[in-house]
């Protein structure tokens, strides 16, 4: 029986990919803009990437939802709303939220790697992203002096990574889905 997750929409996965990208490049390119600049950003990318995970874990079929990836999204899009209704909000704060988001995106990404681990080839790729996002994670939540600056280098940096790493797996998913047309049904 195939199950959902193994029936991702691996264009939602590339979608997500390249709003990291888009987001890493212009937090790193632009790391002097304003806080409020930096929020913003923030809060846009968490939305999209919070609503294609969400799309992705109620894809519904015989075995269910998956609740990691409900998870994921369901924490992105609060990170991306208080964010974006908030743009007050103060470096430590910001850092903590995204901090927590990280970590729990790294947690869904680590069950997505062991769930496709007999789909897909180079599964660990994935677990490895989430174990850099958990990492990147506790970075900031470590070292919740760092300026404005140093944090929107850190989030590009670890954006760019990501969405990389998403667009990978994309592409791995569809060339399975390619080889083995009955999953994609």
């Amino acid at each position: 029986m195939v199950k959902h997750y193994e029936r991702w929409r691996w264009w939602t996965l590339a979608l997500r990919g390249v709003a990291a990208i888009v987001f890493g490049i212009l937090s790193l390119f632009w790391p002097g803009v304003t806080f409020i600049t930096l929020v913003a950003l923030f809060g846009v990318y968490a939305l999209v990437d919070g609503t294609l995970a969400l799309s992705m874990g109620f894809r519904r079929d015989r075995e269910g939802v998956d609740s990691a990836l409900i998870a994921r999204g369901i924490v992105s899009i609060i990170a991306g709303a208080v964010t974006l209704t908030w743009p007050q909000i103060s470096a430590l704060a910001l850092l903590v939220l995204i901090g927590l988001w990280a970590i729990v995106g790294g947690i869904a990404e680590i069950v997505a790697a062991i769930r496709l681990r007999k789909v897909i080839e180079h599964e660990w790729l994935l677990g490895f992203e989430g174990a850099l996002a958990i990492a990147f994670g506790v970075a900031l939540l470590v070292s919740p002096l760092a300026g404005a600056i140093v944090i929107g280098l850190w989030v590009g940096a670890y954006a760019l990574v990501l969405g990389g790493m998403l667009v990978g797996g994309a592409s791995r998913i569809r060339t399975v889905m390619r080889e083995h047309p009955e999953l994609a049904a």
